[in-house]
């Protein structure tokens, strides 16, 4: 019995050992792919904006519908890292987040507020319709919101105009803005909803904007 326990035992290792000869040790794995010079793709710059912009194009998620969690694009690494936890009593209305190789003069992409039936986890990426701007200032800056409708969306994509929203529904998108920072002791207004042909001119103006701000970080 003792030699067939040791016979097991020498098979066993003979295994292992093959194993370890096909699949490298975890930290060798690790350290191989440190050392290979890959660059991760970045959602700010690397993603298509799509050949249907201004009207349709692709939009990052930053933050989910529901969430009282402000996430945001961290430009240097290009994750979705957590800002804050909002301090106010409210959560997002619908899905949040920016237009890629967008940019506007606060040097971040334009944000876009997507209309659509379910919450989208951050960091997804989904086809979004312009139908309206919401002109904003916050602490005394220009920060314009698009009103967007997911364009995959059978409840919502054949919505062409914000004028085509309910009432009550543009009322509860203002009202979010107009308090979601309250508690920050912070001002912020926002201006009457405008029709989709001043969202496209906004992301036009910001997708220009855009390649001239490559254009001068690659002439450093």
């Amino acid at each position: 019995m003792f030699i067939d326990v040791h016979i097991c035992c020498l098979q066993a290792m003979a295994s292992h050992t093959e194993t370890s000869r096909q699949h490298p040790r975890l930290n060798e794995r690790i350290l191989s792919s440190m050392s290979r010079k890959t660059v991760a793709a970045h959602p700010w710059h690397d993603v298509e904006i799509g050949p249907g912009a201004p009207i349709i194009f692709n939009c990052v998620v930053e933050i989910s519908k529901g969430s009282k969690v402000k996430y945001e694009l961290d430009k240097e690494s290009g994750l979705i890292k957590v800002d804050r936890v909002l301090y106010s009593s409210v959560v997002y209305p619908h899905n949040y987040g920016f237009i890629p190789r967008t940019v506007c003069e606060d040097k971040d992409p334009i944000d876009v507020l997507v209309i659509m039936q379910e919450p989208v986890l951050p960091g997804c990426l989904l086809r979004a319709k312009a139908i309206g701007l919401m002109p904003m200032i916050d602490q005394g800056e220009k920060d314009d919101k698009i009103i967007a409708v997911c364009a995959d969306d059978p409840e919502y994509r054949d919505i062409n105009d914000i004028k085509e929203l309910p009432p009550h529904r543009l009322a509860e998108i203002r009202r979010f803005f107009e308090d979601y920072k309250k508690n920050e002791n912070k001002e912020v207004a926002v201006d009457d909803f405008l029709p989709a042909e001043k969202a496209y001119e906004a992301i036009k103006g910001s997708m220009d904007l855009y390649g001239e701000y490559i254009v001068a970080i690659l002439s450093r």
